[in-house]
């Protein structure tokens, strides 16, 4: 673009969500709905763990973490999608769409990889129970948190920086409702085959390893339970990584879906499924945690208990 005339674009405007203009109301409800689950389970999810010493292991401190960036990968883009039903000019500055999307990639990375060390810790329990305490220290646990928000930063800023300092010129509208890496890059007039291939090998290098090591965890969990002769042990093995298993399967379900090929599928389509990731699956973590374990739900009528017994007294 050296040489070229084009007028600095300060701040984009999202298409936001189509919708029928009488379904309006319900939709924004359904949305406020979601995000309040979403904040309340999750926050509800720390404060059980912390407060009830049965939690105190590895995969509740790992879940903790989960639940944190749960909120916060709700609070990135809810409260603006929030707001836009009912704006009629959905415009966020230059600025503000740049720590969206740097926001947004951390997130994600994180869970993806806080999933990974989830799975470790299923592997150990299951696979090699006798030694569990002594391999799940607090160091080993500390690391594996720390490790994946190093990873998801370096992750977020190199592609996030790499793509704001391009040359934005012409129109300002993104077909979406937040600031997503590949309709903005539509919007640059200069060649972002680069950028793409940046995406694609830094966040697709997240996506790898973090599968693969679920992967390589679940076969090795798999043959483990096999193993076991009584039908009773083999159900309580699998009861123990049930509900993280289900977790990993719509994430990454949801995930493999976003990251096809983009000649193949519309942003519209892009649209849709960015509406589960962002609004639906951080609402169902807590759910799939407290409804799918009984350590959880002991923990929480524990809590009840002795809340209501408090109030009495």
């Amino acid at each position: 673009m050296t040489g070229e005339n084009y007028t600095r674009i300060t701040e984009f405007i999202f298409t936001g969500l189509e919708y029928h203009p009488h379904g309006q109301g319900f939709l924004f409800l359904l949305f406020l709905l979601f995000y309040l689950v979403t904040v309340t389970g999750n926050l509800g999810m720390i404060f059980l763990i912390r407060v009830d010493s049965r939690l105190h292991t590895p995969m509740y401190f790992f879940l903790s973490h989960l639940s944190f960036v749960d909120v916060c990968f709700s609070s990135t883009v809810g409260p603006k999608m929030l707001r836009d039903f009912f704006a009629e000019r959905k415009a966020i500055s230059f600025l503000g769409c740049a720590l969206q999307q740097c926001f947004f990639g951390l997130l994600v990375a994180i869970e993806c990889l806080l999933l990974a060390s989830m799975a470790h810790d299923c592997y150990v329990a299951i696979c090699n129970p006798s030694l569990y305490v002594v391999v799940m220290s607090h160091r080993l646990c500390r690391q594996l948190v720390v490790g994946p928000h190093a990873v998801g930063f370096l992750n977020t800023m190199t592609h996030t920086t790499a793509a704001f300092q391009l040359p934005f010129c012409g129109s300002n509208i993104i077909n979406h409702f937040f600031c997503d890496m590949s309709p903005l890059l539509s919007l640059v007039c200069a060649d972002t085959w680069i950028n793409k291939l940046l995406v694609f090998i830094v966040a697709g290098a997240v996506l790898v390893v973090s599968s693969l090591t679920i992967l390589i965890s679940y076969f090795h969990i798999l043959i483990s339970i096999l193993s076991i002769r009584s039908a009773h042990g083999r159900h309580r093995a699998f009861s123990k990584c049930s509900s993280h298993l289900t977790a990993v399967s719509i994430l990454y379900g949801t995930l493999f879906i976003y990251v096809r090929p983009g000649a193949v599928f519309s942003l519209d389509l892009n649209k849709g499924v960015a509406v589960f990731y962002t609004a639906v699956i951080p609402t169902l973590n807590p759910l799939i945690y407290s409804l799918r374990n009984k350590e959880v739900k002991a923990a929480m009528c524990k809590t009840i208990a002795r809340r209501k017994f408090s109030l009495k007294s």
